[in-house]
């Protein structure tokens, strides 16, 4: 009995390796290019000049990510580019804005989807207007049924041969019956303990990869996960797609912005 179970927690261990040392190196796959700016909620989270990961503009002064987006180590605080469509052409709506503070969620881990949460106080307010505008979120600790609909979006390439993230692309992914996606993960020797705090995407053919990480899963206009993980091969109906869902978070998510509101 030994055996089996052993060779299951070597696989978890060398999968969660793997998910840790290719983020953020990923793309959204099987989309198509979204309609320039009909998604103002949008961010790319930056370190150096680079696209790190997606986020989602909460309030005219902070931005929802993922915690692993920056669990690199480095000291420097990211940067975060609003009112873009494109990340190679400069756009007149496009604007770059320093991060003053960055508020992990405090059980979060480097190397771990749990608590995988990270907020983002601009240093100053973002100028709002037709191409920058918050994304309402879900507040409410409910669970969407399996099979809803929900827009994804990322500055992933379309391919796996694509060379880096160009114009904002997007596809709609139905939601994953939770036992059936941890059965999936299971089966292809994966950790399989998604919780009721995460949200399974289905990922045949159309999916989010590690470089989207970050990026805001909205279901009928309103944040309801932020991307963590998908399997290690984009797309493989094996590992589906895994965001953190944010209604679990909302005290935590709401504390955070009421505390920021005066700084």
């Amino acid at each position: 009995m030994a055996g089996p179970s052993l060779a299951r927690l070597v696989a978890a261990v060398l999968l969660g390796a793997a998910l840790c040392a290719a983020q953020p190196r990923g793309r959204i796959l099987g989309v198509r290019e979204a309609q320039p700016h009909a998604r103002p909620y949008m961010a790319s989270v930056q370190v150096n000049g680079t696209h790190r990961c997606g986020g989602a503009l909460l309030s005219a002064k902070w931005v929802l990510s993922a915690a692993h987006c920056l669990d690199d180590g480095a000291p420097e605080l990211p940067q975060v580019l609003l009112g873009a469509h494109s990340l190679l052409e400069p756009e007149p709506s496009t604007r770059l804005y320093d991060v003053s503070r960055a508020v992990r969620h405090p059980y979060s881990r480097p190397g771990s989807l749990e608590n995988d949460l990270i907020l983002l106080q601009l240093a100053e307010n973002a100028a709002l207007g037709l191409a920058v505008r918050p994304l309402p979120w879900q507040q409410e600790d409910r669970e969407l049924p399996p099979g809803t609909r929900c827009d994804v979006a990322g500055w992933g390439v379309g391919n796996p041969a694509g060379s880096g993230p160009g114009s904002l692309l997007q596809t709609l992914l139905p939601l994953l019956d939770r036992s059936v996606c941890n059965l999936r993960a299971l089966n292809e020797g994966g950790l399989g303990i998604v919780t009721k705090r995460q949200i399974c995407t289905e990922s045949r053919r159309r999916d989010r990869c590690r470089g989207d990480s970050g990026s805001p899963l909205v279901c009928g206009g309103v944040l309801e996960g932020v991307f963590s993980s998908s399997g290690p091969l984009c797309g493989d109906p094996s590992g589906p797609g895994i965001s953190t869902r944010v209604s679990s978070y909302a005290p935590w998510i709401r504390s955070v912005l009421e505390d920021g509101a005066g700084n």
